[in-house]
């Protein structure tokens, strides 16, 4: 062999000990409160939040996914001269919660500190008629993140439409 197929094989070869020992560790990226962005589908393009995820999947559904909240439609630009009615107006969000396949969420480097857990579980997903209440108790606590966000400045990138 040359010195480069030694090095490859050198490289290749698992290291001496138990079998658990060899195996490779799956780091996990996907963390609660983690901002991703929809790449398919009717929401492709919008940030959502990760709330709970599912690395090896479940009976019903063979992949990983993540429970997601997002926002469907943006809050609007606020200036000083706006009365406070219309500016209520234009700071509502329309949210979104989906169960989504890893393969089709892109990670930021972005998290948001939102305890959504309580709101939305496993079990509101798989009963259509818990969805909706889920979706105003998501509405009331992202809102309410946006105007914290309005006044300290931060986490206002996740309050802005992507542009692309």
């Amino acid at each position: 062999r040359t010195r480069v197929a030694n090095f490859m094989a050198a490289e290749t070869m698992a290291p001496k000990g138990d079998a658990e020992a060899a195996e490779v560790k799956k780091t996990r990226f996907l963390k609660p409160n983690k901002v991703v962005i929809l790449l398919t589908g009717r929401f492709a393009g919008k940030k959502a939040v990760v709330i709970r995820t599912m690395d090896d999947g479940t009976a019903d559904r063979s992949y990983g996914y993540c429970i997601v909240a997002g926002i469907d439609k943006y809050p609007l630009k606020i200036s000083k001269q706006m009365s406070a009615k219309r500016a209520t107006k234009r700071s509502r969000i329309k949210p979104f919660v989906k169960v989504v396949n890893y393969n089709h969420i892109m990670p930021t480097r972005y998290s948001l500190e939102v305890d959504l857990k309580h709101v939305v579980s496993q079990e509101v997903m798989n009963r259509p008629d818990a969805r909706p209440n889920a979706k105003k108790d998501v509405k009331k606590v992202l809102e309410e993140k946006y105007q914290s966000s309005l006044k300290t400045g931060k986490n206002r990138w996740f309050f802005n439409k992507l542009r692309f």
